[in-house]
């Protein structure tokens, strides 16, 4: 069995040396086809992070009137945690409104000494309440303004452009990821003709070795199982050197990636998902290179 498997993958060698130039030129083509599908994993994981970090800082703000008991706050954030649309209530209290404020603004002379002449802390306090997804935010806002008591509530703060940014940007990333994967599946296409010609060609080229390997009776298996191996060879060389090519270029675009989506490290996300990337790789292109050869076997057999 060892010695089969053996000659199996020698004899498959032998053939992707003899048809070098066919041989690099196929891998070519099945290298453009994993790139394009390695440029929508990446694109699609900065994409949906760069979203998530959108939805993850838009909330409704409810500001309260400077002299609102805190008692009374603290059971509206109650009342308001109680909902199954909410994911999350901030409090912030009067001291650290200022706090904040302080920090912002800690380069302005100005508001810092006019701070300091208050005898009074100026700002209110106030909630900050993100829902689970971000078409509930105009449920929570109505929510507020019709069922808060008015004597509490100094402001409810929801800029409703934010949904038709998050379904802007949501779009934008859909329609990129369906043009690559159509350019993908074309050049797919593309490579799988181009490794069934490479494989007939090399089944034309041994067309002498074959009849006499039928004459002894050699079974089918053993003569398609060269070509079947040329195959495999094209898939998992291709697939190495396009995750190889893609470690500088991933370290290489990954400042700008910061700069597009400051949570987001690629470098991280590829390194922990390199072996999922490169198995998914391999996949596609073994799977074009056994497609392809089979086909080519099948015809050559059945002719």
């Amino acid at each position: 069995m060892f010695t089969n498997i053996y000659r199996l993958i020698k004899y498959s060698f032998q053939s992707f040396w003899r048809q070098k130039l066919l041989s690099f030129a196929t891998m070519v083509v099945i290298l453009l086809v994993l790139m394009v599908f390695q440029g929508i994993f990446i694109f699609g994981a900065i994409g949906d992070s760069a979203l998530q970090s959108i939805k993850d800082k838009i909330d409704v703000s409810l500001f309260f009137a400077v002299d609102a008991p805190e008692d009374e706050i603290l059971a509206v954030k109650a009342d308001v945690e109680g909902l199954d649309v909410v994911k999350e209530v901030e409090y912030i209290s009067r001291a650290e409104a200022l706090e904040l404020f302080r920090a912002r603004h800690t380069s302005d002379e100005t508001i810092t000494q006019a701070l300091d002449e208050l005898d009074e802390n100026p700002l209110s306090a106030s909630l900050n309440i993100k829902t689970k997804e971000t078409e509930q935010l105009p449920v929570v806002a109505a929510y507020l303004n019709n069922l808060v008591p008015e004597h509490l509530v100094d402001e409810v703060s929801y800029n409703e452009d934010n949904k038709a940014i998050i379904d802007r940007l949501t779009a934008i990333i859909t329609a990129s990821e369906v043009v690559g994967i159509i350019l993908a599946l074309f050049l797919a296409i593309v490579a799988v003709l181009v490794v069934f010609n490479t494989v007939l060609l090399g089944i034309y080229s041994n067309r002498d070795e074959i009849s006499i390997m039928r004459w002894v009776g050699a079974s089918n298996i053993f003569i398609r199982g060269p070509f079947m191996g040329l195959g495999v060879i094209y898939g998992f060389l291709t697939a190495t050197i396009v995750m190889i090519a893609s470690i500088p270029i991933v370290y290489m675009i990954a400042p700008y990636v910061v700069l597009f989506v400051p949570d987001f490290d690629l470098v991280v996300w590829f390194s922990s998902h390199f072996i999922l990337l490169y198995l998914s790789q391999i996949a596609i292109s073994v799977g074009i290179g056994i497609i392809s050869s089979i086909i080519a076997v099948n015809r050559y057999l059945d002719a």
